[in-house]
């Protein structure tokens, strides 16, 4: 597939408008400043491989695990505040961090042992399409980058074409139980959701993972809870998520981790998923789905 004007016009005006990732740090377009890549961003890591550029990867954090390709590059630690003389090394040129606070001591480390560095924040769908464009243009991949960034674009694109006009349904999307977390309208989730025909009944509280008490859960009413195979379980065992309609109806939907725990290059798949279990009704309207669903 290649990529659509439209989409090599917004990479070259990203170009001209947006050359510092989000720590405010130049990006390199001399590509032989990244001649050897360390990645410790898991969607960094994927959209290198998605680009056809993994072959500059000489390190990656131990926490990028996609695609599986990945996992033969050598793994340095963790992503957060990642261990430096690890890193260095693998006597990198180019390392890719994620934009936290607790990095950017590693990131004036690397610069002083003359690395330049790369930190990206990933909690929407548009970021993780302006880091695609900025990697393209970092990594001397432009034109796969675009590819990338439209391919995904139009299967959300058709994904919410198909699903304007169903019965909303609402959800919760608990993400941990102790404090229960849930998805809020700071996360890339929230977006799937809505293009998918759903509506998070956490949708107006802007952190990413809220807590949330199953007394407001209750409240809140959802038709479904979307949930893993074992938390289901854990759910089923505890008298207190009894409160929760959705629970005593036993409307459950559970969702694949592999294709919905990243915003990534599988974002158009990870839509398709969730509009396939929210509207079953729009079957072969839908993209089809790529993988079975967990049961």
């Amino acid at each position: 597939m290649r990529a659509s004007d439209t989409t090599r016009s917004a990479i070259r005006q990203v170009l001209v408008t947006a050359d510092t990732d989000d720590f405010g740090r130049a990006i390199p377009l001399d590509v032989s400043s990244a001649e050897r890549v360390v990645s410790l961003n898991p969607t960094a890591t994927e959209i290198i491989f998605a680009i056809g550029a993994e072959s500059r990867l000489v390190g990656r954090s131990a926490w990028d695990e996609f695609p599986p390709a990945a996992k033969a590059v050598p793994a340095v630690g963790n992503g957060i505040r990642p261990n430096v003389e690890a890193v260095l090394g693998l006597k990198p040129t180019l390392v890719i961090l994620y934009a936290t606070a607790d990095n950017r001591s590693a990131a004036d480390a690397f610069t002083r042992a003359g690395v330049r560095t790369m930190a990206f924040r990933v909690d929407h769908i548009a970021q993780f399409m302006t880091l695609t464009r900025r990697l393209g243009a970092a990594l001397g991949a432009v034109d796969r980058a675009a590819t990338v960034v439209d391919s995904v674009t139009r299967t959300l694109a058709r994904v919410r074409e198909v699903t304007r006009g169903a019965s909303v349904r609402t959800v919760v999307w608990p993400l941990w139980q102790q404090p229960v977390m849930v998805v809020g309208g700071g996360s890339y989730l929230d977006e799937l959701l809505e293009i998918a025909g759903g509506r998070n009944v956490f949708h107006d509280l802007a952190p990413p993972s809220p807590v949330a008490s199953l007394e407001e859960i209750a409240r809140r009413n959802p038709d479904w809870i979307i949930t893993s195979v074992k938390s289901r379980k854990i759910m089923r065992s505890q008298p207190q998520w009894r409160a929760v309609r959705a629970v005593r109806d036993n409307q459950w939907i559970i969702d694949d981790p592999d294709v919905t725990g990243r915003p990534s290059v599988v974002l158009g798949m990870a839509a398709t998923e969730l509009a396939h279990a929210l509207h079953p009704e729009l079957g072969t309207r839908l993209p089809p789905r790529h993988r079975a669903a967990p049961r």
